[in-house]
């Protein structure tokens, strides 16, 4: 196992997590309303940067972990991988739309201003 990798991944890992935080951080304003709170979860599905938002970036990771899982599992039966494919999917078909749904519930004109 690389080190440095591992290394490498916990520091992201501890960076992302400090920006989720941060994120939840600012749901929790008092000053928070509907408009902003549909803008902010429209944020995390639909951002441009990374295509499709943080939740397709998190599929996508998932996704390249299954692939890699494909390779090297013992007996390629699928048990590694599929359960991250599955994984994957249920963050862009599933988590993803009811996300799109709670910010049309919220502030169905379309983008915060």
């Amino acid at each position: 196992m690389s080190r440095n990798r591992l290394e490498r991944v916990c520091a992201s890992v501890g960076i992302a997590s400090l920006a989720l935080q941060q994120i939840e951080d600012d749901l929790r304003a008092d000053d928070v309303d509907q408009e902003e709170l549909a803008a902010i979860l429209r944020e995390l599905i639909e951002d441009t940067d990374p295509p499709g938002g943080f939740l397709a970036a998190v599929a996508q990771l998932l996704i390249t972990a299954a692939k890699r899982a494909e390779q090297i599992e013992p007996d390629r039966d699928g048990d590694a991988s599929c359960p991250l494919h599955e994984a994957a999917s249920l963050l862009t078909d599933n988590a993803g739309l009811r996300v799109i749904w709670a910010a049309r519930a919220l502030h169905p004109q379309g983008e915060f201003a």
